[in-house]
């Protein structure tokens, strides 16, 4: 490898990205510049007007590629396609938003229901969020439910319901399951639901306060108190909301604070001048700047999201800022400024965002402390030689012997990192052989190295189950690389009242003395992979049932037989399906139909 001097005398001062590579060759930086030749000198040749975390993490960079684009605007579409595809360490990596709740309407059906979802996804509903809680989103949903009489059902109970509920009774909905509701009256209460949940309540209000008129016009008095009802519902929760500007714009207002530890970035969401919500992020250590950091942060978060606002406000001046708009423009169809602000309320916007961001930071910083701490003390407790930052535990699960599973959960640095979680089939086992589960599914894990060791095993089970893990671990010679513990569950016949934590070689369980909230961590953990083995249990039982027959048919593949159930509900209801009502779906036809009925016939 060349120095990086030389290297930087053959760098072009054209657009262009770059990426930065550690000693092993992996890629753990990518930017982009304007000219890449003065950016990168700007890391080399210039290293005291880095900042220390910077210089830092320059001393890790063993080389460079670079990339020439034709223009900073290719630049900039090439650097975030390269952040997805290798996610490197030090760029800020917005995780997607399936933590944060979002209010769906579900468009696909012709009376929409409004549901909470996890993830946003570009399938044609339309979401309003993410919220910054769940408590916020049923909060909303609530009021949504009390204020207009949308359906509440699912859509397999849709299709079932022969009388309407009680939701219909209590007069929260109009129960189109079961009445001929006019489309258009549906749908206009649809249009107002999004209004009220894109903060257009003003102009929701006007409109219902005009039709209560016309009603009473018309001497429609029933109807004119109904919409009466739904405007003080209206204008009692605009009083509840915060006024935070005069323009009644829609905006989102950013806000960045950073520590060694972490940087935090915090987005106000002001809709009607009204603050309706706060997102907080936290990122690891970055290479980046501020700026760079806010317009990555922008670039991901906006990426799939149905509605963005007029404006975003920024707290430093953002280079690319008019190429971002550019970018909405192109990509999005919609025209948005990026401003930073200088004086005025949008600029006490701007500190309420950066208090947010200083607050939700330090919360983050003390968790980090907190748990680090918690860890300390359970490798003091368990006479580790190491901090358990990595702790794994497994789990089996089955029914009477039949669709035996087991999953593996990972907790890293005390928190759950479901990424690594992993999921196994058994396939030596027969009967309800907790002992074979565990050995087979163990052995799996450590017969290979692909996979990093854990600091700390965590075995369901008591000294039977240890003993089986023990012994797997001494035939891969793995007894001195990591730590192993057994957790039984309390026998309250015998008179227990806490759960037992058993170590090789220790005829007692671990005493906790005072330090319970210990033994409370590792039942959190155990939990957590029963949990997770359950689920993935009765998944695979759910799939036997209701898929084996439909798999061996000829001609029906995955996405009929989706359609199938998702249509009928179930297996039974497919069966007892005609062939008109088969063939009537767009995904079938009328041959593939009839293998349907002939082969559920003959099953």
């Amino acid at each position: 490898m060349k120095n990086h001097s030389e290297k930087l005398s053959l760098i072009a001062s054209d657009p262009g990205v770059y990426l930065m590579l550690d000693d092993a060759g992996d890629i753990i930086y990518v930017g982009k510049a304007r000219n890449l030749k003065k950016r990168l000198s700007s890391y080399f040749k210039n290293p005291q007007r880095l900042d220390t975390k910077t210089r830092v993490l320059v001393k890790k960079i063993a080389d460079f590629d670079t990339i020439l684009t034709a223009s900073e605007k290719e630049a900039l579409i090439l650097e975030s396609t390269l952040i997805k595809k290798h996610r490197p360490r030090y760029n800020v990596i917005l995780k997607d938003d399936k933590r944060y709740p979002a209010l769906c309407f579900e468009m696909n059906h012709p009376y929409p229901r409004l549901s909470i979802v996890r993830k946003i996804e570009n399938d044609g509903n339309l979401y309003f969020g993410p919220f910054s809680s769940a408590r916020a989103v049923r909060s909303t949903l609530k009021i949504v439910n009390k204020t207009f009489r949308l359906r509440k059902c699912s859509n397999r109970g849709f299709k079932t319901r022969t009388r309407p509920c009680i939701n219909f009774q209590m007069k929260n909905c109009l129960a189109p399951c079961c009445i001929d509701i006019k489309k258009g009256v549906y749908d206009d209460m649809v249009r107002e639901v999004t209004l009220f949940l894109k903060s257009r309540t003003r102009e929701l209000a006007a409109k219902i306060k005009k039709e209560m008129l016309a009603a009473a016009e018309t001497r429609n008095f029933e109807k004119a108190a109904e919409l009466r009802d739904k405007m003080f519902a209206i204008e009692k929760t605009l009083e509840k909301q915060v006024a935070v500007t005069t323009d009644l714009k829609d905006r989102d207002v950013v806000g960045i604070t950073t520590a060694p530890q972490a940087t935090a970035v915090t987005l106000l969401t002001v809709r009607g001048g009204h603050l309706q919500g706060a997102g907080n992020f936290t990122f690891s250590t970055t290479m980046a700047t501020d700026a760079e950091i806010i317009g990555s942060f922008i670039k991901q978060y906006y990426d799939n999201k149905n509605f963005i606002p007029s404006e975003i406000l920024t707290p430093v001046a953002l280079e690319d800022a008019r190429l971002l708009e550019e970018w909405f423009l192109e990509h999005k169809n919609i025209r948005i400024k990026i401003l930073h602000p200088r004086r005025g309320e949008k600029v006490r916007l701007l500190e309420m965002a950066l208090q947010n961001a200083e607050y939700h930071l330090k919360n983050h910083i003390a968790d980090i402390a907190g748990r680090k701490e918690l860890l300390t003390r359970l490798q003091k407790r368990l006479s580790m030689n190491r901090l358990p930052q990595r702790i794994e535990c497994f789990d089996n699960s089955n029914l009477s012997g039949t669709q035996a599973v087991s999953g593996m959960v990972v907790f890293i640095d005390g928190r759950a990192s479901k990424s690594d979680y992993r999921k196994y089939i058994l396939h030596s086992v027969s009967g309800s052989d907790d002992y074979a589960g565990m050995a087979e599914v163990l052995e799996r894990r450590f017969c290979h190295d692909s996979e990093p060791y854990p600091d700390l095993l965590l075995i369901d089970g008591g000294k039977g189950q240890l003993g089986i893990a023990l012994s797997v671990i001494r035939k891969f010679g793995l007894e001195n690389r990591f730590s192993l513990i057994g957790i039984a569950k309390k026998n309250e016949q015998k008179g227990e009242n806490t759960d037992k934590i058993y170590k090789p070689g220790r005829m007692n369980p671990i005493n906790w003395g005072r330090e319970g909230d210990l033994l409370l961590f590792l039942q959190k953990v155990r939990d957590e992979a029963h949990r997770f083995a359950i689920t993935f249990h009765r998944q695979r039982r759910s799939k036997a049932s209701t898929g084996s027959v439909l798999d061996s048919i000829p001609g029906i593949g995955k996405k009929r037989r989706r359609a199938m159930l998702r249509h009928f509900g179930s297996l039974k209801k497919i069966k007892a399906a005609t062939l008109e009502e088969l063939s009537a779906l767009p995904e079938m036809n009328q041959k593939a139909a009839e293998a349907v009925i002939t082969a559920l016939a003959a099953g």
